[in-house]
C-alpha cells in the first residue's frame, strides 16, 4: 500500500511518523552505546583481575608445580576471553553504533528533505487558491456593482422627471459595470481552472511521490535496524568459537593437574644432598683407666699398644679441649667438604695507548708447601662428639640457617644444599655459554665486516673496528673464565655428591665403620692410612699455581702437574705487545715475539708458553695472537 494513495491528506501525521522513526533509531542507538560501554568495562575489569593475580615474576619466580601452572594458563585464557569481550565491544561500536549514528543524520536530512518538498507543494496550492478566491470575490462584487447600475438604469429611464443626461450617464455606467463583471467572470473561470489544475497535480503527482519518499525512507529505517540487530548478534556469534577455545583450554589447565609431579617437584626444590646421620659409635671411656692382672681381661688392647698411643697422642689419657681452636675447626667442617675458594684473579687487560704493561696482577705463590694446610689435627671420637655436642646443636646442618628467608647468596651458591647448588651452577653455565656464543657471533661478524672494509675501503675504516674487536675478545676471556670457575665448582659438587653416594654404599655393606676413620667431608672412609698419608703425596706432585690464585684448592693440581715430562707443543702465538713478566711464574715476551703453546686457556685469562730457548710459564691470553695446530685437540683460533 502506498502512502501517497491512501493517506494523501495525513501530512502532519506522517510527518510526526517519521520523526518518531528517528526517534527510536536514537533510542537503539544510545542503548548500543551503553551496551558496548559494559562490555569494555568488563573486559577491563578482567584484565585488571587477571594482572592482579598474575603479576609479571623474574626468571627464579616462575612457577613450576602444575596446580600453578594450571592457574596461570586459567588466568591467560581468561585474560584472552577478556580481549574477545574487547572484540565484541568494537565490532559493536563500529558495526552497529557507528553506522547507526551515520545513518540517523542522514536519516534526519532526507525527512528534512521530503518535508520541506510537501511544504512547498502545498504553500503553491494554497497560493493558488487564493488567487482563485480572490477572483471569485471580485466577480461576486463586480456583478453586484452591475446589478446596481442596472436598476439605477431602469429607474431613471423610466422617470419622466429624469434629464436625458442623467439616463445616458445611468445607461454608460450600466454597461461599464457589465462589461467589468463579464471580465472578472472570465478571470474567474480562469483562475478557477488553473486552481483545478494544480489541485489535481498537487493530490495526484506532488503529495504521492513526496509521501512515497518517505514511506521509502522510513522502510529503509526498518531494515537498517533489522540489520544492525543481526550485527549485534553476530558481534556475540563470532566470538563463541574463540571463547569456546578459551574455555577448553581452561577445562584442559584443569586437566593438567598433577599430585605425582607436584610431588617430585618438591623432592627436586628442596632435596639437600645430605646423607641421613648414621649410627653414632660406642664411645668407650675406660680405654684409659689402668687394670690389674685380675681385670685386665677387661681390655683387649695390649698394654704396648697403649703405650704406643700415648706417645703418640702426647699424654696418657689426654684428651683435646672442646675449646681448643683446632678443636672448633673440626667440629665447624663445612657440610659440603671444603669451603669454596674466593674466585681467582683476572689476567691483566691489553695495554692501552697510555697504559704501560700489568704488573699488578696477583702473585705466583713460591712453592707448593704454601699451598697446603697443616697436617690434620688429629682427635678420638670420644672429644670430637663431646665437643660437638657443646659447641654446636645436635644433627642441624649449618648449611640450613643460611636457607633462611634474607640469608645472603654466595657467588657460587655454597650456602644451598648440594643438589639445588648443583642445579644453580648448571642453569648459570648455561646462561654464560649463551652469552659467550653471541660474543663469538658478533666477532665473526665484525671480522667478516673488517674482511670487507680491508678489500673496499670506500664502504669504510678497518681501523675502526679494532676496539670493537678487542671488546668482544675481552668479554669472551671474561665469559670463558667465568664458565671455567663455575664449572669448577660444578665438578666439585659432583664429585662430592659422587664420592658420598659411593661411602653411603660402602655403609650399607658394613653399617658399623671402625673408630679414627673420619673424613674431612664429615663422614667416614675404609682407609686408616688415607687420613696422613694422601696430604704427603699430593705435597709431592703439587706444583706451582697459575698466576692469580696464591690459594688454590688441593684437588686443582692434580691434573696440571702430575707428570715431570715436557709438555707436547699444541700451537704457537705472536705477542701482540709486551709482558714484563714481574710475578713468579709468569714469563717474559718482546712486542712480536713468537712463542710455543704447551696448554690452552682453561678460562682464567692465562695461556702457557714456551720460548725457543726452553723457558717456560704464563703469559696473558689477551696479549698475544694464538694459533692452534689443526691435529691437536681441541684447537681453537684467537684473534
Amino acid at each position: 500500500m502506498s502512502w501517497g494513495t491512501e493517506l494523501w491528506d495525513q501530512f502532519d501525521n506522517l510527518d510526526k511518523h517519521t520523526q518518531w522513526g528517528i526517534d527510536f533509531l536514537e533510542r537503539y542507538s544510545k542503548f548500543v552505546k551503553e551496551r558496548l560501554d559494559i562490555e569494555q568495562a568488563y573486559a577491563k575489569q578482567l584484565r585488571n583481575l587477571v594482572k592482579k593475580y598474575c603479576p609479571k615474576r623474574s626468571k627464579e619466580e616462575e612457577p613450576r608445580f602444575t596446580t600453578c601452572l594450571s592457574f596461570y594458563s586459567v588466568m591467560n585464557e581468561l585474560n584472552d576471553y577478556a580481549g574477545q569481550r574487547e572484540v565484541v565491544a568494537e565490532e559493536m561500536a563500529h558495526k552497529v553504533y557507528g553506522e547507526l549514528m551515520k545513518y540517523s543524520q542522514d536519516l534526519k536530512a532526507e525527512r528534512k528533505h521530503h518535508l520541506q518538498e510537501g511544504r512547498k507543494a502545498q504553500q503553491h496550492l494554497d497560493q493558488c487558491w487564493k488567487l482563485m478566491d480572490n477572483s471569485k470575490r471580485k466577480f461576486e462584487r463586480e456583478c453586484k456593482e452591475a446589478e446596481k447600475s442596472q436598476i439605477t438604469y431602469d429607474r431613471l429611464d423610466n422617470d419622466i422627471n429624469a434629464t436625458k443626461s442623467e439616463v445616458e450617464k445611468a445607461k454608460s455606467q450600466f454597461y461599464t459595470r457589465t462589461r467589468m463583471a463579464d471580465e472578472s467572470k472570465n478571470e474567474y473561470a480562469a483562475q478557477l481552472q488553473n486552481f483545478n489544475a494544480e489541485q489535481w497535480k498537487h493530490f495526484n503527482n506532488a503529495i504521492p511521490h513526496i509521501f512515497k519518499n518517505l514511506q521509502d525512507m522510513d522502510e529503509r529505517r526498518t531494515v537498517k535496524l533489522g540489520e544492525t540487530y543481526r550485527s549485534f548478534a553476530e558481534a556475540e556469534r563470532r566470538v563463541i568459537p574463540i571463547v569456546s577455545k578459551c574455555l577448553e583450554g581452561m577445562v584442559s589447565a584443569a586437566k593438567a593437574v598433577d599430585m605425582r609431579r607436584d610431588s617430585v617437584i618438591v623432592v627436586e626444590s628442596f632435596k639437600s644432598g645430605f646423607e641421613p646421620p648414621a649410627d653414632f659409635p660406642f664411645e668407650d671411656f675406660s680405654q684409659n683407666l689402668s687394670r690389674t692382672g685380675s681385670d685386665g681381661t677387661i681390655s683387649n688392647t695390649p698394654k704396648g699398644d697403649r703405650d704406643h698411643d700415648r706417645d703418640r697422642d702426647g699424654a696418657p689419657g689426654s684428651r683435646p679441649d672442646p675449646k681448643h681452636p683446632m678443636s672448633r675447626t673440626k667440629n665447624k667442617l663445612w657440610l659440603f667438604g671444603k669451603k669454596p675458594k674466593s674466585p681467582s684473579s683476572l689476567p691483566p687487560s691489553p695495554p692501552s695507548s697510555s697504559s704501560s704493561s700489568p704488573s699488578s696482577s696477583s702473585s705466583r705463590p713460591r712453592s707448593a708447601a704454601h699451598i697446603f694446610p697443616p697436617s690434620r689435627f688429629r682427635t678420638d671420637l670420644v672429644s670430637h662428639y663431646l665437643s660437638e655436642k657443646k659447641t654446636t646443636v645436635p644433627r642441624t646442618p649449618q648449611n640450613s640457617r643460611g636457607l633462611t628467608r634474607g640469608a645472603p647468596s654466595l657467588e657460587d651458591f655454597s650456602h644451598l644444599p648440594p643438589e639445588q647448588r648443583r642445579k644453580r651452577l648448571q642453569q648459570r653455565i648455561d646462561e654464560l655459554s649463551k652469552e659467550l656464543q653471541k660474543e663469538i657471533d658478533q666477532r665473526d661478524a665484525l671480522n667478516k665486516m673488517k674482511d670487507v672494509y680491508e678489500k673496499n675501503p670506500q664502504m669504510g675504516d678497518p681501523t675502526s673496528l679494532q676496539p670493537k674487536i678487542s671488546e668482544t675478545i675481552c668479554n669472551m676471556e671474561k665469559l670463558r673464565s667465568e664458565i671455567h670457575k663455575n664449572e669448577t665448582w660444578l665438578s666439585e659438587v659432583e664429585g662430592k655428591q659422587s664420592s658420598r653416594g659411593d661411602r653411603r654404599h660402602s655403609a650399607d655393606n658394613h653399617h658399623h665403620t671402625p673408630q679414627g676413620r673420619e673424613s674431612p667431608e664429615g663422614s667416614y672412609t675404609d682407609d686408616t692410612s688415607q687420613e696422613h698419608h694422601a696430604p704427603q703425596q699430593q705435597q709431592q706432585r703439587t706444583s706451582p699455581p697459575k698466576p692469580g690464585q696464591p690459594n688454590p684448592d688441593l684437588h686443582e693440581f692434580d691434573d696440571e702437574f702430575d707428570d715431570d715430562d715436557p709438555l707436547p707443543v699444541i700451537g704457537h702465538c705472536k705477542a701482540l705487545y709486551s709482558f714484563d713478566g714481574q710475578n713468579e711464574g709468569t714469563l717474559v715476551m718482546a712486542e712480536d715475539e713468537v712463542l710455543y703453546i704447551i696448554e690452552e686457556d682453561k678460562g682464567d685469562g692465562w695461556t702457557r708458553a714456551r720460548k725457543q730457548g726452553g723457558e717456560e710459564g704464563y703469559v696473558p691470553t689477551s696479549y698475544v695472537e694464538i694459533t692452534m695446530e689443526k691435529n691437536s685437540k681441541g684447537a681453537v683460533t684467537y684473534i
